[in-house]
């Protein structure tokens, strides 16, 4: 009986072009997926200058497929803002933001890259529009709006008087549990994030604490704000650490053994 013979296949081409496939499916080119579209970008921090003229040349992009800089450029008559891919005269042009808008039509697709993914000002002077991104952020402010009006709902008088101090000041003092109120309603609308860190910032209670033991004569800090005191004896109740605010540095002592005790002793006294 013959022996069948054993054909081997070289497969070192597929190989070779199984790597390629592979290596372009994992391209870093940022123009793999471009959207032929209107865009428009806009100064962050809500600058809105009547005209605002950003850099259209001698700037770089560090390309990480080539490994190095290359020099960007906007020109009015090439189709590529890379100098290296430019061939022939370059007419520069202007980029220009009016009332802190730009408004670019799909059909200038060169500034549109330049601007969406290859200008080093992106980002951190300006932002491209995008309508998902805006209502994500949109949607989560309003609930934080929520969640700080909620929170503010339900606070006890004296928290609401320790947040509203660090926005008011001594003013609070003198304000009914109704004007408290309102105004703490509003500024946990206007400020939704800095209200809610404030109420789960447990020293900003003890800081009023401190304060308005103060202001009611109990205890008194020295002009130079490094010491406090009793007011009935004048005896020292603590030395205020170099570079600290003095109410913070009360408010931290305040959970100390000692600070306790005295803390309760001051409490008595407000409700005596």
């Amino acid at each position: 009986m013959a022996k069948e013979k054993i054909k081997f296949t070289d497969r070192s081409n597929d190989i070779v072009e199984t790597s390629k496939e592979l290596k372009e499916k994992v391209s870093t080119n940022l123009e793999d997926n471009w959207v032929f579209k209107d865009r428009t970008y806009y100064l962050k921090n809500r600058m809105a200058p009547l005209s605002h003229i950003i850099k259209a040349a001698d700037i770089y992009y560090f390309d990480k497929e080539k490994g190095y800089e290359r020099e960007l450029k906007y020109t009015r008559n090439q189709t590529t803002c890379f100098v290296d891919e430019m061939h022939g005269e370059q007419r520069l042009d202007h980029i220009v933001f009016r009332d802190g808008i730009l408004s670019v039509p799909k059909n200038k697709t060169t500034l549109q890259k330049l601007l969406s993914l290859y200008h080093p000002l992106k980002d951190s002077l300006y932002e491209e529009f995008d309508a998902v991104r805006e209502a994500v952020d949109e949607l989560s402010t309003i609930e934080m709006e929520i969640e700080a009006l909620n929170a503010a709902q339900s606070l006890e008088v004296d928290v609401m008087e320790a947040v509203m101090r660090v926005e008011l000041g001594s003013k609070v003092s003198g304000m009914s549990s109704k004007e408290l109120k309102r105004d703490t309603l509003i500024y946990a609308k206007r400020n939704p994030s800095l209200f809610l860190e404030l109420v789960n910032d447990e020293n900003v209670v003890l800081r009023n604490f401190g304060i308005k033991a103060t202001e009611m004569g109990i205890i008194k800090i020295s002009n130079d704000q490094r010491t406090f005191t009793w007011v009935s004896n004048g005896r020292k109740l603590l030395n205020v650490p170099f570079d600290e605010h003095p109410y913070s540095a009360l408010a931290a002592w305040f959970k100390t053994d000692e600070g306790m005790e005295i803390y309760s002793n001051i409490e008595k006294r407000f409700n005596s």
